[in-house]
């Protein structure tokens, strides 16, 4: 992955371009410290895809209640249709 200071990219931002898309994602700095990537558009919606997972990926992982805090349920018992009438 390569550097480009910001001047840099602004100035060869074609070039900058061409090489994101051969060769990969490219940094962006700026007074020497890591401000932005590019990436080529496919690399950008996976990543936007992993990191949203659908209910369904959710519900078929092996993790699938992991980080959801579900409480348990109450000991009541169920009242009777003919008590609610």
């Amino acid at each position: 992955m390569r550097a480009w200071p910001v001047q840099d990219a602004k100035a060869r931002f074609s070039e900058m371009l061409e090489t994101c898309l051969r060769e990969g994602p490219q940094v962006v700095t700026r007074r020497g410290a890591e401000a932005a990537v590019l990436v080529p558009a496919t690399d950008w919606q996976r990543l936007k895809k992993a990191a949203r997972p659908t209910l369904k990926e959710l519900l078929l992982s092996d993790h699938a209640r992991g980080d959801l805090n579900v409480p348990p349920r109450g000991g009541r018992r169920r009242r009777k249709v003919s008590d609610l009438v």
